[in-house]
């Protein structure tokens, strides 16, 4: 996950502007007139004046939950978005008016604003501050305290979920960790209200509109683009759910787990469904073929954290990537303190204008965490390789790049690379050897596409008024039983606020980036694959140690934002859209083995 800073750095642009126009100062007199790119250069300047002081605040609100750092994290949070109001405002005049190309690209950037618009009303934008400081306190601060007084985190929850194959401990911990999201209902329902208003104030017709003009195309346009990427996939899901399904059954009982209908949302490894990788054993094709227990290895290896993050910079430098800053180790948390509340959830920051990037990650000595590594140094390269560029062009080409990146160097960590690292001991070249891997891979990547996207489309009909507040619940679990085709495992009612339980809804994270990354970074390692030379199997190839892709990864990273994303695009790929093909291309030989299990089944739900 990205953390991206409301807030704009400084630059002085080399181009000319040819749109005069007055400069309006916070008390409200005008003294001069200013050029558009005058303009951006000196909201750069004013913005990193203040950056540094709201990341910090950010930073150690995240790091240390306390009521203290609550108070200072909204009072930063507020100068924030009253800043960001002011910049909207101030852009708007340059709105249709003639200038050059590099900087009616920055006066774009700044009229999208951010995930959370703020209100012009000084005093709502305090107010908004303090909510979404408050939810995402009351999250990383939650707990589960059962019937005997056990308490526990939401980490050695997830642990039980991924663990266990009680039926009842299972729900007794997916329950339990719903308990903590109600507290923060009536707050998220406030935050929709103010952050409607924030977009309205920017000029969109609510906050759904303005996360979806991000995209550099229309907003209709876009959630039609979106639509036909899971269109492509949809077919290949259904097919994994059936079998999935079908395997559940046979472990829990098709009493518990009903042949023809949603499975029961508990009974997936992960708290929110998202991800099924933790239920391999059930679903592994052939037993104890080409054993991929790379956690049994780390542990047995004597990882740590800090070798864990230091193995995945390894495969970025490996690429002809500069090694990290000696500060990335310095000021990063990636062991969980014993003595604080933190937020657990994994994130990178790109703090000080690109001198100081760091993670926020409680690594644990697993695979899934070793992934996690990579996919959070995704984004800390990228910020390395686009520090160079005005710093309104600091970021992702739009925000599925940005999470892309990690885990397209994830689909390189192949049982060829696993071994050279010492992480399995042999390399099974079969039929069966390879549908065991893909299984594996499916179950994290393909099971999560319309998690992916079924998020943002319970936001947008939030904030569009489509699902009212007293349907939030009911709306959920439309989507994810339309999309998913999974089920509350008991009964769920308005009382509950079930989207609240995953980080993202009380974080305000818009979430459809992380839907387009899982398409486009198959399209990348596509890309990547055949720069390399690769001769083979799409999911055979891994581009680790091969300069000439890292070069080319390298390029497309830097451009940064400074171009629409379908520029960035065609740097990297020779195509302008994403296309979700390279998913079915690597996917052929499991997408072919669920057919035939399948054959006798009836798919669907």
């Amino acid at each position: 996950m990205k953390i991206k800073s409301l807030l704009i750095g400084t630059a002085l642009f080399v181009s000319t502007s040819f749109v005069a126009s007055t400069t309006v100062y916070a008390d409200g007199h005008a003294e001069k007139q200013e050029t558009a790119k005058e303009f951006v250069a000196r909201i750069q300047e004013e913005g990193r004046k203040l950056a540094k002081e709201v990341e910090a605040a950010y930073w150690v609100r995240n790091t240390y939950i306390t009521p203290d750092t609550a108070v200072l994290a909204a009072k930063a949070g507020e100068r924030s978005l009253a800043f960001e109001s002011s910049v909207v405002e101030q852009a708007k005049r340059f709105k249709g008016t003639k200038m050059d190309a590099e900087t009616a690209r920055a006066i774009e950037l700044m009229l999208r604003g951010s995930s959370a618009p703020a209100p012009n009303d000084p005093k709502l934008q305090a107010e908004l501050a303090q909510v979404l400081t408050d939810m995402e306190g009351q999250y990383g601060s939650g707990k589960y305290c059962n019937e005997n007084g056990e308490c526990r985190e939401l980490q050695e929850l997830e642990a039980v979920l991924a663990e266990s194959r009680d039926y009842q401990e299972l729900l007794d911990v997916w329950q339990g960790w719903r308990s903590v999201s109600p507290a923060y209902r009536k707050t998220y329902q406030r935050f929709v209200e103010l952050g409607n208003q924030g977009a309205q104030d920017s000029g969109y017709e609510n906050l759904a509109e303005a996360w979806k003009s991000g995209y550099d195309m229309d907003t209709g346009e876009f959630t039609i683009e979106a639509r036909r990427l899971w269109e492509q996939v949809k077919p290949f899901y259904e097919e994994l759910h059936c079998h999935v399904r079908a395997k559940l059954g046979e472990q829990y009982g098709t009493d518990k787990v009903p042949a023809d209908g949603p499975i029961p949302a508990h009974l997936l490894g992960n708290m929110w469904s998202q991800t099924w990788e933790n239920i391999y054993p059930i679903m592994e094709p052939y037993k104890g073929v080409a054993s991929l227990d790379v956690t049994k290895a780390l542990k047995e290896q004597g990882y740590d954290e800090l070798k864990m993050t230091k193995t995945a910079e390894g495969f970025f430098t490996s690429l002809g990537l500069p090694a990290l800053p000696e500060s990335f180790y310095e000021n990063s948390m990636i062991k969980k303190p014993r003595d604080r509340n933190v937020v657990c959830h994994a994130s990178a920051w790109d703090m000080d204008n690109g001198n100081d990037p760091r993670i926020k990650q409680c690594v644990e000595i697993t695979e899934e965490q070793l992934s996690t590594l990579h996919h959070e140094l995704g984004h800390i390269y990228y910020y390395i390789m686009y520090k160079g560029q005005p710093p309104i062009f600091k970021g992702g080409a739009h925000d599925g790049f940005h999470e892309a990146i990690g885990d397209t160097i994830v689909l390189s960590m192949t049982p060829s690379y696993l071994k050279e690292k010492g992480l399995i001991d042999e390399v099974v070249v079969s039929e069966e050897a390879t549908l065991n891997k893909q299984m594996k891979l499916a179950l994290e990547k393909i099971a999560f596409l319309p998690f992916g996207k079924m998020i943002d489309e319970w936001r947008w009909k939030v904030f569009s008024g489509e699902i009212a507040p007293e349907d939030y619940n009911q709306g959920w679990w439309d989507l994810r039983t339309e999309y998913q085709g999974i089920k509350p495992p008991l009964a769920r009612s308005e009382k509950d606020f079930d989207a609240g339980a995953k980080y993202h809804i009380p974080g305000n994270t818009p979430y459809t980036r992380y839907f387009l990354s899982f398409i486009m970074q198959f399209q990348f390692h596509k890309a990547l694959c055949e720069k390399s030379g690769h001769k083979g199997p799409l999911h055979e190839c891994s581009i680790y140690d091969n300069k000439v892709a890292g070069k080319a990864l390298g390029d497309m990273l830097t451009m940064g934002q400074s171009k629409p994303w379908p520029d960035a695009m065609e740097a990297l790929t020779g195509q302008r859209k994403m296309d979700a093909s390279a998913i079915i291309d690597y996917f052929a030989p499991l997408n072919a083995y669920l057919k035939e299990q399948n054959a006798n089944r009836q798919c669907g739900w």
